[in-house]
């Protein structure tokens, strides 16, 4: 009966520790690694790398905008109330200074030279009467009064004859050709500077007045960029600090300026300043003046661990690398490892290690998105 029992107990045991067994041996492999067999690596031409110590330019970001100097851009007004007789420019042509650019025809125009044309044949007649009524009162012949009133004439009319004659001269009217009967009912406009039609607001035959602007022309030889750097970083800024900068709608590629001069105060509602910044000749023939920019301003650097951009990959709002964990049999295998980013460069960026990435450790840094996707 102690045999039978014991031989039982015994079986027990032995079945015990085989389930136990079994157990241990279907329990499932970690799931969060990855697995590439030899020929993928190659296939694929994945590459693995340590975190490698670089600088990294510490920077300001910053907006801002292409601009150009106040006496680089022109607005071209009517000067008159009239109409627009002939243009031919379109937006994007090139004007130079004094070109013809349109013309505006207007009864005004005749008006003011009609009454300078009146003016000016008064004014020899009241100056003669003038001379007359001077030489008379000093000889105690005349009256002050009738002095007095023949020299307030001829000053009035004199200074009529001065403002109607600067009127003519701003529309470009001789007042000479004036004088001698020879009235125009249109005016030329001409450009006040050199550059590009930029915006063209006249066609033939619409009615304008003083105030609408027809067309707004600008000179790109002189782009530079403006920014706004908030007060909490205008101490780190300086001149001649270089800027690097994207235009983000137009281009992916990073140009180069450097900062010239930073404003002595502190504006609007989000407080910051203006910096100026210049451009080479070679930045300034891609650009356009008006085009939104984003910056950087480099005001320091600092050494950190790197790893090529591509060997980071966000999943779930972190930032993860590939760590290699083995390489037996043909087969690589690969456990994702949160990292915190740092600064960046076109091409590396900065990983903070730890306990899992430290300086040694291996990371695929070619093919990453090619296995996670």
């Amino acid at each position: 009966m102690m045999i039978k029992k014991n031989i039982i107990a015994l079986a027990v045991i032995v079945f015990f520790y085989s389930c136990k067994e079994t157990q241990k041996q279907e329990a499932p492999q970690n799931q969060s690694y990855i697995t590439v067999s030899d020929t993928q690596f190659n296939t694929m031409k994945m590459e693995l790398s340590s975190p490698v110590e670089r600088n990294f330019d510490v920077a300001v970001s910053c907006s801002g905008r292409i601009d150009v100097p106040p006496q680089n851009k022109a607005k071209v007004t009517a000067l008159a109330n009239g109409f627009v007789k002939n243009t031919k420019l379109l937006v994007g042509d090139k004007v130079t200074k004094g070109q013809a650019l349109l013309s505006i025809q207007s009864t005004e125009i005749v008006d003011i030279q009609k009454e300078y044309l009146d003016v000016a044949e008064q004014i020899s007649f009241l100056k003669s009467e003038y001379d007359r009524q001077k030489t008379l009162y000093n000889e105690k012949i005349t009256s002050q009064k009738n002095y007095l009133k023949a020299e307030s004439e001829y000053r009035s009319a004199m200074g009529r004859y001065q403002s109607l004659q600067q009127k003519l001269y701003i529309f470009n009217i001789s007042p000479s050709n004036v004088q001698k009967g020879k009235i125009v009912s249109a005016i030329t406009i001409f450009a006040p500077i050199s550059g590009v039609v930029s915006v063209m607001n006249a066609v033939n035959g619409m009615a304008v007045s003083p105030t609408d602007v027809l067309l707004e022309i600008v000179n790109n030889n002189d782009l530079h960029i403006e920014m706004s750097v908030f007060e909490k970083d205008i101490l780190k800024i300086k001149e001649e600090q270089t800027i690097k900068f994207t235009v983000p709608e137009a281009s992916k590629d990073v140009f180069t300026g450097y900062v010239h001069l930073i404003g002595k105060s502190v504006e609007g509602e989000d407080r910051s300043i203006n910096v100026h910044g210049h451009l080479d000749d070679a930045t300034k023939q891609k650009l356009l003046s008006g085009m939104f920019v984003q910056a950087n301003i480099l005001v320091d650097s600092q050494k950190g661990f790197s790893v090529p951009k591509d060997a980071v990959f966000l999943e779930n709002g972190k930032n993860y690398v590939l760590v290699l964990k083995s390489h037996q049999k043909g087969v690589y295998s690969f456990d994702k490892a949160f990292v915190e980013k740092g600064s960046s460069n076109e091409d590396f960026i900065e990983i903070k290690l730890n306990d899992i990435v430290t300086n040694k450790t291996s990371i695929l840094t070619k093919g990453v998105f090619d296995i996670i996707n």
